[in-house]
C-alpha cells in the first residue's frame, strides 16, 4: 500500500496474478474481483479501484502475463470499451 493507503500498482498486478492462480488454467477473472480483494474498508469503495486494475491488466498484457478479453475472445487493451474479463495467457494463443 501507499501511504494514502491505496494499494500500488505493482500490489494491484500482483493481485491479478494471484487470483488467476487460484482457478482454473483458462478461467477469468473481472477487475471487481481484484478490486474486492484488496481494498482494506468496507462498503463500495473497491469502486475507485476499478480503473487503476485495469492499468494493471494493460501493463500484465504489455508484459505478456494475461490477456484481455470480451465476449470470450481477446481484445486489444487500448480499444476495449464496455466489460472485460482477465485471463491467463497461454503458450496457444
Amino acid at each position: 500500500m501507499t501511504g494514502s493507503g491505496r494499494p500500488t500498482g505493482r500490489r494491484l498486478e500482483r493481485a491479478i496474478l494471484d487470483l488467476l492462480e487460484r482457478r482454473g488454467p483458462t478461467a477469468t477473472i473481472c477487475p471487481s474481483d481484484v478490486a474486492r480483494a484488496v481494498y482494506a474498508g468496507e462498503g463500495d469503495g473497491w469502486r475507485t479501484l476499478m480503473e487503476p486494475v485495469r492499468s494493471a491488466a494493460r501493463r500484465l498484457v504489455a508484459a505478456g502475463e494475461v490477456e484481455i478479453t470480451q465476449s470470450g475472445r481477446p481484445v486489444d487493451p487500448a480499444e476495449t470499451r464496455g466489460p472485460i474479463r482477465i485471463r491467463r495467457r497461454t503458450a496457444a494463443r
